[in-house]
């Protein structure tokens, strides 16, 4: 059998309830919401298993809420998953990857994380930007639509989600504009996404400041596996590259399918999936067809695995 992965998933994952089932199962998985819920100053568990989803889905709620999910599965899971050689997470998903690597402490990882929403959420409302996803257009047909686009206002590819799958994020006018001509470009669908921002583009840059001063106070260490990053989707151990591109995510493109490629040509034949739902999963199949691929978002997922692992 060839190599494993962890993948770890960001925003729009959530869900009313994510991550009950750990909670009340699991006197340590209380405890980590505990020690969340000190660290941001609200009840998480509160927000994660009641909402409503209109909360939970504020930036400021949902990231330490899909973050602490996912560490709550790990916590539950404990040492018995197995030989994992890489960790990869989609934006705010590399967070956790970077916990269950070693490189940040959960307090570390949850601190961040509350001033990487707090940032975010203050940059979108200071800014009026947006993101839409794009089906069908790619390489230089992706170039050319963003050069024409960009004359009504800033805009740049944000998410390299999957084949022929891009976001592109920036000012409303831009994004509109990009609508409009996308299929002038070879573009079959043009969809205007529901965010509160321009996630992951140059409007984000008030945010990436207030993230470099948070995270250049933390202590990072060199990870015991390599984490793939978002920004250049390659392997990476050294703490202090890892705090740079932690760092540059905010306003640079995520390249999820050139690090799922990047894993694969690595030897990487299966992905697991740790947190709510199961964007990624979708995402790596659509990228490539043969992965083995499997999700633990509730107990019930964690226990199937732990059978798989032990078989």
């Amino acid at each position: 059998m060839g190599k494993t992965a962890f993948i770890f998933p960001g925003q729009a994952s959530q869900y009313v309830g994510m991550a009950k089932d750990f909670y009340d199962s699991s006197p340590e998985v209380r405890k980590l919401y505990e020690r969340a819920s000190e660290i941001l100053g609200y009840d998480l568990a509160d927000v994660s298993f009641n909402g409503p989803i209109e909360k939970l889905t504020q930036t400021a709620y949902t990231q330490p809420a899909i973050l602490v999910h996912s560490l709550a599965v790990l916590r539950d899971m404990g040492d018995d998953y197995g030989e994992v050689e890489f960790a990869a997470g989609h934006s705010l998903g590399e967070y956790s990857a970077l916990a269950f690597a070693g490189v940040l402490t959960f307090e570390d990882a949850v601190l961040a994380v509350r001033e990487r929403s707090r940032a975010m959420q203050a940059a979108c409302d200071a800014a009026e930007g947006t993101m839409a996803a794009l089906i069908g257009c790619e390489g230089e047909n992706l170039d050319n639509l963003v050069q024409g686009a960009s004359k009504a206002g800033i805009i740049q590819p944000a998410n390299f989600n999957s084949p022929g799958q891009v976001a592109v994020s920036g000012e409303r006018r831009a994004i509109e504009k990009a609508i409009e001509i996308a299929k002038d470009y070879g573009a079959r669908k043009a969809i205007p996404l529901q965010v509160g921002g321009a996630f992951h583009s140059p409007l984000m840059e008030p945010a990436r400041e207030k993230v470099a001063e948070v995270l250049n106070q933390m202590q990072f260490n060199d990870s015991r596996i390599a984490v793939v990053t978002n920004v250049e989707a390659r392997g990476e151990t050294d703490s202090d590259h890892l705090r740079e591109l932690l760092i540059r995510q905010i306003t640079s493109p995520v390249l999820w399918k050139q690090s799922v490629e990047y894993m694969v040509e690595n030897g990487v034949e299966r992905f697991i999936e740790i947190g709510p739902g199961k964007v990624l999963s979708g995402l790596v199949k659509r990228t490539v067809r043969s992965a083995d691929i499997g999700n633990i978002d509730t107990v019930e997922d964690l226990k199937k695995f732990k059978e798989f692992v032990s078989a």
